[in-house]
């Protein structure tokens, strides 16, 4: 059985001299009443024989209804749990976190109730910094956040 792959996009800004990054929290009943540890970067798994970063652009439009653009910084892949492979990218830029729009997914709900129910993919986004992305996002993807202090702090070095 072929391992399943998800690809994403990890936005960044600045704001009054401090890195930002841009985060969602999972929608649906599971997900309602978790915080700390629940969010991740706009993502989602890969159709068969897409383009990985193609992947990550439309799963963050479907998550977000917003598109990134300019140049992607491809992060180092990551393992999730079940042996999960996560591609990231990095990419500047800046959207207004309460006006997202999010797909929806559909579920049996309340369990065994025979009644079906739509929810958001993502119920809601974030612009956080470093420090508190680092506790929000689900532990598994804090090496996109560290990966992309030491990018952005490389830069700025050679910049001066």
């Amino acid at each position: 059985m072929a391992k399943k792959e998800s690809a994403g996009i990890l936005m960044y800004r600045w704001r009054n001299s401090t890195l930002e990054v841009f985060l969602v929290h999972p929608g649906g009943p599971f997900w309602a009443k978790k915080d700390v540890g629940s969010w991740s970067i706009p993502k989602g798994e890969l159709s068969e024989g897409e383009d990985r970063l193609n992947a990550a652009k439309r799963e963050f439009r479907e998550e977000t209804g917003f598109l990134p653009e300019g140049n992607f910084l491809a992060l180092a892949p990551i393992k999730q749990t079940a042996g999960k492979l996560v591609y990231g990218w990095a990419v500047g830029g800046d959207c207004d976190a309460t006006r997202i729009v999010s797909n929806t997914f559909s579920m049996e709900w309340p369990p065994r109730s025979g009644k079906r129910r739509d929810f958001p993919e993502v119920d809601r986004a974030e612009w956080f910094t470093m420090e508190v992305a680092k506790e929000k996002i689900l532990k598994g993807q804090v090496s996109f956040l560290e990966e992309l202090s030491r990018t952005v702090e490389k830069d700025l070095v050679t910049e001066t």
